[in-house]
């Protein structure tokens, strides 16, 4: 999408001042309004390049989700935009229940309500003046259940969370609630881009990255293959679907399983898919997903979910073991509630429209339902002693030289040891050289760090 354009959103702020305007000259004459229809949008505003031009064409809004678009947003432009086209226009003051409209805790203006939507974008016929208002009321039922169509859930608006009307007290009707433009359209549409989320109970990922390369990492041809292929559906999945017409006959998004030893580059791979492909990717801490409390880690799943959905954002549950085992025999009430959360999970990561990755020790660990739902399980395997080879190789800085004892060949075939291990160690070596003060990696160095990292899995040498 475009970037933020100052001049297109005042002109678009402009337009709705114009449409508000016409609409109260109309409903507080007797006489009704020379102009007898809805101002229409100026030609720059529809043709400007900006985020908010972009998404109105991207689903061709009508008229009405236009306006509701622009009355969500005018505020966050203008905080005072509606108290000085609406409030101080009234003949006098007071509540008026078909102009909607509440007052926040901080901001004391008016601010807008699904009722005001249904006034300023209701406006469509002359007819609709006091005297006259009572014989059209089927027509304004009419019109009213139709503009309430921009508030359902099968509403774009509601689909991609860029607004909705905030629930009402039981009992009141449902257009009273407060009109709420989410923070990341706000965003999109003032800044040009959706503005990373923070780390929160609300939100608990964390946007990953890397400075390495594809080249930076060793994997086996069997698995750099089949990342290989994840890579090629980011980068034309939404061909296949939208332009090849496939969209009927496959499931929007992408599954896919990393397994294998912690420390053989699953996270990495997540990251450089993310880099290479211009997609952010966001890593799951499942401590803070996973609830004792019964219904809460759904909620919090949701959560997430919603605010990730339609951003094209690749999400990465580590040890996903914790959320995504398999699913135990019912035998008492906490059984049953944790085999609804998985089946709960399950639903959330089918539907999800972009790539999810799961990332686990042990494919034998995931549920079955998942792995049947999984378009590719790929294995990150112990490297072997060629690949682990290639890490010492290419893992010493050109800072420091090997002592002429140092056998990476030996050490290769020696050791079983991950990149991550290897890494370790190569980063104790490199500070015992600094210590020393010769920028030289003695072989009894290499030993002792190769213990260390033995010992944290109870391995000896």
């Amino acid at each position: 999408m475009g970037l933020p354009d100052i001049h297109t959103l005042q002109t678009a702020l402009n337009y709705l001042a114009e449409v508000i305007q016409w609409r109260m000259d109309s409903y507080f004459s007797d006489h009704g309004q020379s102009r007898v229809t809805m101002p229409s949008p100026p030609d720059e505003w529809l043709i400007a390049d900006s985020s908010l031009n972009c998404f109105i064409h991207k689903y061709q809004l009508d008229r009405a989700a236009q306006l509701t678009l622009l009355i969500a947003l005018a505020p966050h432009l203008q905080p005072d935009f509606f108290e000085r086209l609406i409030v101080s226009q009234l003949p006098q003051p007071g509540d008026y229940p078909q102009i909607g409209g509440w007052r926040g805790k901080s901001y004391r203006g008016f601010l807008p309500t699904g009722e005001t939507v249904v006034f300023i974008t209701g406006g469509g016929h002359l007819s609709d003046t006091p005297t006259l208002r009572e014989a059209n009321a089927t027509e304004s039922l009419r019109e009213r259940l139709s503009l309430q169509e921009v508030f359902s859930q099968e509403h774009i608006f509601a689909r991609d969370r860029v607004l909705y009307l905030e629930p009402p007290a039981e009992g009141e009707p449902l257009m009273s609630g407060k009109l709420v433009m989410t923070q990341d359209y706000i965003d999109l549409f003032t800044q040009g881009h959706f503005s990373h989320p923070h780390f929160s109970m609300g939100f608990p990922a964390q946007l990953i990255s890397t400075e390495m390369e594809w080249e930076d990492i060793v994997l086996n041809a069997q698995t750099l293959q089949q990342i290989r292929d994840l890579e090629g559906w980011i980068t034309h999945g939404a061909t296949i679907l939208y332009d090849w017409g496939m969209r009927k006959k496959l499931k929007l998004g992408y599954r896919a399983l990393f397994y294998g030893p912690p420390g053989t580059g699953k996270t990495l791979t997540a990251s450089l898919l993310g880099k290479y492909t211009g997609k952010d990717v966001y890593k799951i801490d499942l401590s803070m997903v996973v609830s004792k409390f019964i219904g809460e880690t759904e909620k919090n799943l949701a959560s997430l979910f919603a605010r990730a959905e339609s951003k094209d954002w690749i999400l990465f549950f580590d040890e996903a073991d914790a959320l995504f085992g398999k699913r135990t025999n019912v035998r008492d009430a906490h059984d049953k509630y944790a085999n609804q959360e998985v089946s709960y999970l399950l639903q959330r990561v089918e539907n999800y429209d972009g790539l999810v990755i799961l990332s686990s020790n042990f494919k034998s660990n995931i549920d079955d339902a998942f792995l049947r739902r999984f378009q590719s399980l790929i294995q990150f395997p112990i490297p072997s002693p060629k690949e682990r080879l290639q890490l010492w190789q290419m893992a010493f800085p050109s800072q420091v030289k090997l002592a002429e004892n140092v056998d990476l060949t030996q050490l290769s075939t020696t050791y079983d040891l991950t990149g991550s291990d290897i890494m370790n160690v190569v980063q104790y070596c490199c500070l015992q050289a600094l210590q020393y003060s010769d920028a030289v990696i003695h072989p009894e160095d290499i030993l002792n760090a190769i213990k260390r990292e033995f010992s944290k899995s109870g391995k000896i040498i």
